[in-house]
């Protein structure tokens, strides 16, 4: 019975409901055709893909849910920030988890700039106990410009990717509903790879997992990240 279950798990898996047939239709011709300043992919959006639900990779998603609730109203600026558990399909190694726990944060507004996001950022890591950080452009599907964030690790004695960033992309963002002048700032981290930074810890799999010394989880006192008020 189990392997049934399985193998119908594998070749039908669990779809959505419902959604805003509205908002499918913006973002269906978006991808395919562009708008809102955006090329589009020029390919065919499949809407039998889009209704598959899946364990989420990052917490992107539930920031896009808030977003397109914020839309529904006259536009009030707004901070949200969430920490969820997020899967990915990769290897395991000293630095990356197959799961993990993901901290997003979001600040929506008129007029924001890169220069806002990257004042956020320093001020968000300095209050963690990380001051001293790199950025990298890179690109993300869902912002432009992108950021990956970089802090050195002492243990490690190299610089350690510790998050990702970017503006939401107009083409996200307008079909949604929100107004032309908004702006919305974002970034993303695990809450493990910090930690391990903070407490000089190279291997990751030594913070969360079957790895994990019970022992040294018993025996240490609970440890705080030191965050001042603002």
């Amino acid at each position: 019975m189990l392997m049934l279950i399985c193998e119908y798990l594998i070749v039908a898996p669990s779809m959505t409901r419902e959604l805003p047939e509205d908002y499918v239709a913006r973002v269906k011709q978006v991808h395919e055709s562009g708008g809102y300043g955006s090329r589009g992919y020029n390919c065919e959006w499949k809407r039998e893909e889009a209704n598959k639900n899946l364990l989420r990779t990052h917490t992107t998603a539930v920031s896009s849910r808030m977003l397109y609730a914020l839309a529904k109203g006259p536009f009030t600026p707004k901070k949200y920030f969430s920490i969820d558990r997020v899967f990915r399909n990769e290897a395991v190694d000293k630095t990356h988890l197959a799961e993990f726990h993901q901290i997003e944060g979001v600040v929506c507004d008129r007029g924001l700039t890169l220069g806002d996001l990257i004042g956020v950022l320093q001020e968000f890591f300095s209050r963690l106990g990380m001051s001293n950080l790199r950025f990298k452009p890179a690109y993300n599907p869902y912002t432009e410009p992108s950021m990956e964030i970089f802090s050195y690790h002492a243990g490690l004695e190299k610089w350690v990717e510790i998050g990702n960033s970017g503006m939401f992309r107009p083409e996200m963002l307008q079909p949604m509903g929100l107004p032309e002048d908004v702006r919305v700032i974002a970034w993303g981290l695990s809450l493990e790879r910090p930690t391990m930074i903070l407490y000089k810890c190279d291997n990751i799999r030594e913070l969360f997992g079957h790895k994990v010394d019970l022992k040294k989880v018993k025996e240490n006192p609970i440890c705080r990240i030191g965050i001042e008020s603002a």
